[in-house]
């Protein structure tokens, strides 16, 4: 099969800046900044944010995570410590 579409053989070769995007300018300081500010909040809409249940889950794990890890190095840190007491006296 061919390709018959016209706009591929007689349009310009894209240079990586997107082709609907206007020319790169100098802008001012706030100017950057207010156009940083308005990409992160369209990236946060992107965002698929979790329900209320998946929240609850994913905080439960997590701090039954850390609670068996806290338990996990306290224990070898009693344990290490009462190792050292014994040998060096």
């Amino acid at each position: 099969m061919t390709e018959t579409s016209s706009t591929s053989a007689t349009s310009k070769p894209d240079r990586g800046r997107g082709g609907d995007r206007r020319p790169e300018r100098r802008r001012s300081p706030l100017g950057r900044m207010g156009l940083f500010y308005r990409q992160i909040i369209a990236e946060l809409r992107k965002v698929v944010w979790p329900t209320r249940n998946e929240l609850v889950t994913y905080t439960t794990v997590v701090i039954v995570f850390v609670a068996i890890m806290v338990g996990i190095v306290a224990t070898l840190d009693y344990g290490f410590s009462k190792l050292v007491m014994w040998v060096f006296g």
